[in-house]
């Protein structure tokens, strides 16, 4: 694997995901809650809309890292805090931005730490993957 330094953006990525997105991922997943599939049980409980799973979200977010990197990567360890859903739209859906810079090498390991943001809101925080050397 090539050397990794500190500040080096590994990967940039905006996904898009629609509500058909949200559907297959409670179909893999068994979340079927309907705040990710309808406007009117979202809304009764006070939410801004329709929104995707955060499992979801943590996974497309680590899911830009590891296609940037050679098939054989292992991940050690993989952390986020979520604080802001993302809102998907029943027409326009929403985007997910993800920047992966290397945070910190160690020996036998890099943090990879993620920016990812969605409607220009931070959408996780102390976002870090840590991979092995």
């Amino acid at each position: 694997m090539a050397p990794f330094t500190v500040g080096d953006v590994i990967a940039e990525r905006t996904l898009h995901l629609t509500r058909e997105s949200l559907v297959r991922y409670a179909g893999a997943s068994g979340d079927f809650n309907p705040i990710h599939y309808r406007d009117d049980v979202a809304a009764a409980v006070g939410l801004p809309g329709v929104l995707a799973h955060g499992m979801l979200t943590m996974g497309l977010a680590s899911s830009v890292v590891l296609s940037a990197l050679p098939a054989d990567t292992r991940v050690i360890d993989y952390g986020v805090r979520f604080t802001k859903p993302v809102v998907v739209d029943a027409e326009s859906g929403a985007d997910v931005h993800v920047v992966a810079k290397v945070g910190a090498v160690e020996e036998g390991a890099a943090r990879i730490d993620l920016t990812v943001k969605a409607a220009e809101a931070t959408v996780l925080v102390k976002a870090q993957l840590r991979i092995a050397l």
